[in-house]
């Protein structure tokens, strides 16, 4: 029986994550900063058979990690997976962003990930064996208007997770580490993410479910990669932006632009995440149900092994999809 921790545990992508290996029976170590969602959670787990157990824990404060790190291994066992998917945002133009919030946001969701994979690593390196899953997003390679803070801190996880691999690679270490390139999501981001802009916020469509996420996370446990690929959208974004950056700037600047906006006049001063739970508001998915995309996404993997046969796929898939789109035009 494995023993997976997840950080960001009690909503969204994080909790529909922790439910699917609970389904299949691992036991599951559960961070995040509210107790009393982590214990619906739990309760949830144990329902469908798995065991688990909750640490409350701010995932920017890495001895608060560290610390968690130790419960869980002393109350579950050895760690053999740490996914780390806890974040927080701010919808805003880059001006209206005050320096705290950019720090805020780096914090949970930069350094949240690299204690997390440190205090993994820390256990994982004597056994030399375990698996470390950074739950990703397609704007870690491409970065959208309105996400400044968030974007930033997904690419600054990128380049972090690739400068391990290779010290990994150097140390001879059997320790997998993966990155989960994600789509948009239906989660409660949306309800509860800070807020400068006049409307209300959305994923920028196609919408998918969180159980998805989930699916591809679990897949990539069991199939250990370098980087998984969720999902078209996720595709068109990463090759998109090595082929045609300076375009893309500019179709993003009007289709993600008003994609991430409902047109609903926001509330002024809503309670957000940012620095303070909102318990009412833990749910594993947001308010966009009906608009939510619910097939399995295709799943493009960049194998560690392979690493530059896949590229090679890459560049062929690239230059027949706008081929095929040119000569569509003629």
């Amino acid at each position: 029986m494995r023993v997976v921790v997840v950080t960001g545990a009690s909503a969204g992508i994080g909790r529909a994550i922790a439910k699917a290996f609970g389904k299949e029976g691992a036991k599951l170590g559960l961070i995040a900063r509210s107790t009393a969602a982590l214990d619906q959670v739990k309760q949830e787990i144990e329902q469908i058979g798995g065991k688990a157990y909750a640490v409350t824990c701010d995932v920017s404060q890495g001895s608060a990690v560290e610390a968690a790190a130790d419960m869980l291994e002393a109350e579950l066992g050895p760690i053999d997976i740490w996914v780390n998917c806890a974040m927080v945002t701010v919808f805003s133009k880059v001006q209206d962003i005050q320096p705290e919030e950019y720090q805020r946001v780096t914090d949970v969701t930069y350094h949240g990930c690299v204690f997390g994979t440190m205090a993994a690593l820390k256990r994982m390196t004597p056994r030399n064996a375990g698996h470390i899953i950074q739950v990703g997003s397609a704007l870690s390679h491409r970065s959208i208007p309105l996400q400044s803070a968030y974007c930033g801190a997904k690419f600054g996880i990128r380049g972090f997770t690739d400068s391990l691999r290779s010290e990994l690679v150097h140390e001879k270490l059997n320790i997998n580490i993966s990155m989960v390139q994600m789509p948009a999501f239906n989660t409660p981001q949306f309800s509860w993410a800070r807020n400068h802009m006049p409307s209300k916020p959305q994923p920028l469509p196609p919408i998918h479910d969180p159980a998805l996420a989930a699916e591809a996370v679990l897949w990539t446990a069991n199939n250990p990669q370098r980087e998984v690929w969720v999902g078209l959208p996720t595709w068109k974004a990463i090759l998109g932006n090595k082929l045609i950056p300076g375009l893309l700037d500019r179709y993003m600047a009007s289709k993600a632009w008003d994609g991430q906006l409902t047109g609903e006049t926001s509330v002024p001063h809503s309670p957000d995440n940012l620095f303070e739970t909102v318990d009412h508001l833990h749910s594993e998915k947001g308010p966009f149900s009906n608009r939510t995309v619910s097939k399995r996404p295709i799943l493009w993997t960049v194998r560690n092994q392979n690493f530059w046969i896949n590229e090679a796929a890459v560049l062929f898939v690239v230059v027949a999809f706008f081929l095929g789109l040119f000569l569509g035009q003629l």
